[in-house]
């Protein structure tokens, strides 16, 4: 619980430093390159995504995942609906969506791929470090599988 602090305290102090507008306008999208940490299996996670502002306020954002867990292979493919409460240095977004994650926890032996789906809720910000690049960070519950939350981290390019 104190690493959560302190990453909290952290995102405060860029959020807070942050000098400038940035604009979030229908047919705006972003690239995102994400790190992952999933707090109940301490499994780390990279992917990438796409941002689409397709309404004021409104984004679509399909990402995809590759998972290292403990023992085999996994990976995550999420469509999540973003919808940015706040507008400004540090916009602040909830979101909801769907995901499918793919487990193999015995690679190399047939039939022990499993797959499931579910919804994801969460929270996020987007602080704009320069006018071309943007820290993302983001807490997500994914309810299928081990039902886990994730605190992802990274950062967005603009388009």
């Amino acid at each position: 619980m104190a690493h959560m602090r302190k990453i909290f305290f952290i995102l405060m102090i860029w959020a807070c430093s942050a000098q400038f507008v940035s604009a979030q306008e229908v047919g705006d999208s972003r690239v995102h390159v994400l790190g992952q940490y999933g707090l109940r299996f301490d499994e780390w996670g990279v992917g990438a995504g796409w941002e689409y502002f397709f309404a004021d306020k409104f984004a679509l954002m399909p990402h995809y995942t590759r998972i290292f867990p403990m023992v085999g292979s996994a990976s995550n493919f999420s469509a999540d609906l973003r919808y940015y409460l706040t507008t400004g240095a540090s916009p602040v977004y909830v979101l909801t969506g769907y995901s499918l994650t793919t487990q193999n926890n015995n690679p190399g032996t047939a039939g022990t791929k499993q797959s499931s789906s579910g919804a994801n809720v969460g929270v996020g910000a987007v602080i704009p470090l320069t006018e071309w690049v943007a820290l993302s960070t983001e807490f997500k519950f994914q309810s299928q599988g081990f039902r886990q939350t994730y605190f992802r981290f990274g950062l967005a390019f603009p388009l």
